[in-house]
């Protein structure tokens, strides 16, 4: 079993969260293309950002597990305010919870994890996205201020250029061959964030990309230790691959429901379209896949909070859930027809489940960690 009825009890108040506060809302904040602060606030309120952090930064207190649910029931209703979530605690709070020194999480993690502001994670560059290595940006130390001079670039960044967005954390060359992460605090004078991508979905949701000239910060916000900065960030990206999982799982589980519901009520040739083999034979495939998608982000889930090896779970997770939501969606469409490919709920996750596919490593990343997982001796 692998969740329990306390997570059960949890996943029904904030299913009801998201369908009575957000759910409504939702196309307005994607007509406006920026993120809903009011909505995140709300979200915020009910503790979202929290869950998975001790109660002496002001969390929850609770498991992974908990937050893959917030994620779900989140993503269900709106992609891009269950990836403003998935972020802000697995790529803005959780590289400061996890490296950080007492001095940055006292200062850094207790508004992360309230959820008042949110923290970005700046590792994927113009010519370094899979090859994370490739990594161009580079930090100089200036002794004579005991600073860190920052020059380079980052792109596709979420959450980095929301007006409660508090920090980046960066990689950044600090010698030859040597990664080191770094806090930047946003408005730093040298961050520039550009303006924000027009993207194929996720509208309601954050991202830019940074341009680092001159940036300066203090010494003291060197995030880990010297050399070990894309080591920590690939860690950080282990845990992020089960909550695209569990967003991915939203996202197919809201293709299945609305698939179901249009081919019992819409008729054609004498009756619902739900009575055509060809059609039922495509949902019954769909619910298989969901169902598969649910237990293999759970499993994940629950390795790590068992303290388990998890990696390769969440590998599998990943590829596995992605892949079936943009086929859920594909689907959704062909049953909804031409009204799938008017604005509406259909359309919207069409767009936005293409994205899951690629962010926090693409399928053919997730396939060589699985292979390396494997013992072959893949480049």
């Amino acid at each position: 079993m692998l969740t329990t009825d306390e997570h059960d009890a949890f996943r029904a108040v904030v299913r009801e969260f998201a369908r009575k506060e957000l759910a409504p809302h939702v196309d307005e904040w994607e007509a406006a293309r920026e993120v809903p602060l009011a909505a995140v606030a709300k979200m915020a309120e009910l503790g979202l950002f929290g869950i998975s952090f001790e109660e002496e930064w002001g969390g929850g207190g609770g498991d992974f597990t908990s937050l893959c649910i917030a994620i779900e029931e989140i993503g269900y209703v709106s992609q891009s305010l269950g990836i403003t979530l998935s972020a802000g605690v697995g790529l803005g709070a959780n590289p400061i919870h996890s490296f950080g020194t007492p001095a940055q999480r006292a200062e850094w993690l207790p508004a992360l994890v309230a959820g008042t502001s949110l923290g970005a994670f700046g590792l994927t560059e113009p010519d370094a996205g899979s090859d994370a290595g490739a990594t161009r940006t580079r930090a100089q130390y200036d002794a004579a201020g005991d600073e860190w001079v920052i020059d380079g670039a980052k792109a596709f960044i979420t959450n980095s250029g929301t007006p409660i967005t508090s920090l980046v954390t960066v990689t950044a060359l600090t010698g030859p061959g040597e990664i080191s992460a770094l806090v930047v605090p946003a408005g730093t004078p040298g961050m520039i964030v550009e303006p924000a991508y027009d993207k194929l979905g996720w509208h309601a949701s954050d991202t830019h990309g940074i341009t680092f000239a001159d940036c300066r910060v203090p010494a003291a916000n060197l995030l880990g230790e010297r050399g070990q900065g894309l080591r920590n960030f690939l860690t950080i990206l282990d845990d992020g691959r089960i909550a695209i999982s569990a967003l991915a799982l939203g996202a197919s589980r809201a293709c299945l429901d609305l698939s179901v519901e249009y081919a019992q009520q819409r008729n054609a040739f004498g009756g619902p379209i739900g009575r055509f083999q060809g059609l039922a034979f495509q949902l019954s495939d769909l619910a298989v896949a969901v169902e598969n998608s649910r237990l293999l982000t759970y499993q994940a889930a629950a390795l790590k909070d068992a303290g388990r090896p998890f990696k390769q779970a969440a590998a599998m997770a990943k590829l596995y859930s992605t892949e079936t939501a943009v086929a859920a969606a594909r689907t959704a469409t062909q049953v909804y027809g031409g009204a799938g490919f008017v604005e509406g709920p259909v359309a919207r996750l069409y767009r936005d489940v293409k994205i899951l596919e690629v962010g926090e490593g693409t399928s053919e990343i997730q396939r060589l960690v699985i292979a390396r997982g494997l013992g072959l001796p893949v480049g």
